[in-house]
């Protein structure tokens, strides 16, 4: 099921609470949702991290997370790397709230 788009090799998911704020204001919806290339990021069941699958993206995002610390667009922090947030909600492949990160 693809849930956002980014360029190829650039998206993974992670949970809210594995990301920290980097600063900077979030994008509009709009086009924090209209990049480029279509990706999907497909968990990984032999590796910690997700890989990356390109097929075009169909699931709408919420625009906030459940607590509101998250907001798509947003600059944050995972793993030591700088990501945007692409999107924020439920995935097929686990329970809970999942961010996808560009």
């Amino acid at each position: 099921v693809p849930y956002f788009e980014c360029p190829v090799g650039t998206g993974v998911f992670a949970q809210p609470g594995q990301l920290s704020a980097s600063g900077g204001v979030p994008a509009s919806p709009q086009a924090a949702a209209t990049p480029a290339a279509a990706v999907s990021a497909i968990p990984s069941a032999a590796l910690d991290d997700e890989e990356i699958v390109i097929v075009p993206a169909a699931v709408p995002s919420q625009f906030n997370s459940s607590d509101g610390a998250i907001s798509l667009g947003q600059p944050v922090m995972w793993n030591g790397k700088k990501s945007i947030v692409r999107y924020i909600g439920d995935v097929e492949f686990a329970k809970g709230e999942w961010v996808g990160l560009e």
